[in-house]
C-alpha cells in the first residue's frame, strides 16, 4: 500500500479521515453541448427540459435568473447526467472552476451541459458539510493547482474523483455548518467595516503612491533633458534584440505582436490585417522623446504550468523555484528569488511551466491580477501568471513601476466570473509609454526615493 501522506493538504483531527471524493459518490459525471447531439434550445414550455450550464452554478446556490430549455429528448441521449435532488453541480471548465451548489429543484427532468459535473453522494446527509468544503477557498486553490494546463482551464472528472475531502463525523459535520450558517452574517458585518475601515487608512498613501506613479510613466516626475538618445532609438535596438533572439531559436515571433506607429500627428495598430487609429485608446499625453508601445514588443509574454502533485518524482528534492500568487503576498520588494516549493526537471518538462531568466517580471494574471515583482534568478511560476521576459534588460526597473501604474486598466481588461484573469495575448496589447533610457534611469531613482520617504512601499 503506497503511503500518500505527504499529497494531503493539511492535518486533520484524529477523528477525522481524508478520503477521496470518489468513494463518497454514486457517480460523478458531466453533461454534453446540445450541439454535439444536434439537440435545438427551446421556449420552456410543453415537455422541455431544463438546461443547467456553469452561469447558473453559484456558490451554493442554483442562479435561474436566464434559464435555458432543450428538447426533452436530450435526456434520452445524455440520461447518465439527470439531475436528482440534492445532487451536487461543480464548474469544471473556465474562471469559475470549483464553484460548487446543489441542485434543490424540484423537477425531475433537469440536465448539464460539459462544463458541469454532477456529484451524487451516496448519502446526501454529507451534502450540506460537502458543499461548504468546496466553496472555502482552501478547496479552490488545491483545485487550481491541479486543473489540467491548456488553453482553457479544466478539471478532468478522474481528478474530480480523485479529490481529497476532509470527513469529520456527521454530527461534528452538522455542528460545523450549523455554526458556519450562524457566523456568516457577523462575517459579512466585520468584512463591511473592515473595508471601510481598510479604505479610510489608506487612502492618503494609496493616492500618494498612485499620484508618484501617474506623473512618472507621463514625463511629469523628471525633466527631459533634449541630449538624450530619444525612445524611438531604443524601440529599435530592442527590436534588433528581438530579431536576433528569433534567428537564434531562442524566442518564436509573436503572431499577434501589436506595433504602435505614428503617422501625421497620430497613433496607429495593425489588428486583423487593417490599420486602426487609436489615438482614443492612449491614456494620456506623454512627451516628444517618449513613444507609446506594446507591452509584447517589449518581452515575450511567458504563462506557467504546474506538474501532477500525486506524482512524487515532479517534487521531491526539486532545485527549481516555482511561484504561485500565493507566494507573491509574502514579496517584500522589488525582487524574488523563490516560493514555498520547488520542482524538479523532470516535473518541468511534464507541465507547460517555462524557466524564466533573471530580470524576468513576475505577474499575477488571477487571484489576484497585479502581484509583481522582478526575479533575481532563475525560476518558473504556475498558470495563475503571465511573466514578461524582457528583450532588453535595461527597460526592467522602470517597466516594473509602469506595469504597477497599468494595473487598474489591465484589471479592467480582463474576462471571468468568480475570478478575473487576463489573457496572454490581451496582457501583451498593454500600451507602455516608453521614455528614452536615460530618462527612465532618472525616473527610477526619483520614485524610489519619493515612495521610500512616504513609507508606502518597501524598496530593495
Amino acid at each position: 500500500m503506497r503511503d500518500i501522506t505527504e499529497e494531503l493538504p493539511f492535518d486533520v483531527p484524529e477523528s477525522w479521515e481524508w478520503v477521496r471524493l470518489g468513494e463518497l459518490c454514486e457517480i460523478i459525471t458531466k453533461g454534453s453541448s446540445p450541439k454535439w447531439q444536434g439537440v435545438n434550445y427551446t421556449s420552456g414550455s410543453g415537455n422541455d427540459i431544463l438546461f443547467i450550464t456553469s452561469e447558473n452554478v453559484g456558490a451554493e446556490k442554483i442562479l435561474l435568473d436566464t434559464p435555458k430549455y432543450l428538447e426533452n429528448r436530450f435526456n434520452d441521449i445524455q440520461s447518465r447526467s439527470i439531475l436528482k435532488f440534492n445532487d451536487i453541480l461543480t464548474n469544471i471548465v473556465g474562471a469559475s472552476i470549483g464553484r460548487s451548489c446543489v441542485y434543490n429543484i424540484m423537477r425531475n427532468d433537469s440536465n448539464i451541459n460539459q462544463a458541469v459535473a454532477l456529484i451524487r453522494l451516496l448519502d446526501c446527509d454529507l451534502c450540506p458539510f460537502i458543499i461548504k468544503y468546496l466553496n472555502s477557498s482552501t478547496a479552490y486553490n488545491i483545485m487550481l493547482d491541479k486543473q489540467v494546463d491548456s488553453a482553457r482551464a479544466n478539471i478532468s472528472l478522474t481528478t474530480l474523483e480523485r479529490f481529497f475531502v476532509p470527513l469529520p463525523p456527521l454530527a461534528e459535520q452538522h455542528r460545523i455548518v450549523e455554526r458556519i450558517e450562524e457566523l456568516l452574517p457577523h462575517i459579512a458585518a466585520y468584512d463591511t467595516a473592515e473595508q471601510k475601515l481598510t479604505a479610510l487608512n489608506a487612502t492618503f498613501p494609496d493616492a500618494l503612491k498612485k499620484s508618484i506613479l501617474q506623473a512618472a510613466v507621463q514625463g511629469k516626475l523628471v525633466p527631459q533633458d533634449p541630449t538624450d538618445e530619444p525612445a524611438s532609438v531604443l524601440l529599435e535596438r530592442i527590436r534588433a534584440e528581438k530579431e536576433a533572439l528569433i534567428k537564434a531559436g531562442k524566442v518564436k515571433r509573436d503572431k499577434h505582436e501589436s506595433v504602435v506607429f505614428r503617422r501625421d500627428n497620430s497613433h496607429y495598430t495593425t489588428r486583423d490585417g487593417t490599420e486602426v487609429c487609436i489615438d482614443e485608446e492612449l491614456p494620456f499625453e506623454i512627451p516628444d522623446s517618449w513613444e507609446w508601445c506594446s507591452l509584447n514588443c517589449l518581452g515575450q509574454i511567458v504563462g506557467g504550468g504546474t506538474p501532477k502533485t500525486e506524482r512524487s518524482e515532479n517534487w521531491n528534492n526539486g532545485t527549481i523555484p516555482w511561484l504561485t500568487p500565493a507566494d507573491m503576498k509574502n514579496v517584500n520588494g522589488k525582487y524574488v528569488n523563490r516560493g514555498e516549493r520547488n520542482i524538479t526537471d523532470i516535473g518541468l518538462s511534464s507541465s507547460s511551466a517555462q524557466i524564466m531568466p533573471k530580470n524576468t517580471i513576475i505577474y499575477s494574471s488571477r487571484a489576484p491580477i497585479g502581484y509583481i515583482a522582478i526575479s533575481d534568478n532563475d525560476l518558473c511560476t504556475n498558470q495563475g501568471f503571465k511573466s514578461v521576459v524582457p528583450y532588453f534588460t535595461d527597460i526592467v526597473p522602470y517597466l516594473y513601476f509602469c506595469l504597477i501604474q497599468r494595473t487598474p486598466e489591465i484589471q479592467g481588461r480582463a474576462s471571468g466570473t468568480t475570478f478575473k484573469e487576463i489573457s496572454g495575448s490581451e496582457f501583451g496589447k498593454t500600451l507602455i509609454p516608453l521614455p528614452p533610457i536615460s530618462e527612465q534611469y532618472r525616473i527610477v531613482v526619483q520614485v524610489e526615493r519619493a515612495l521610500a520617504t512616504a513609507d508606502i512601499m518597501p524598496i530593495a
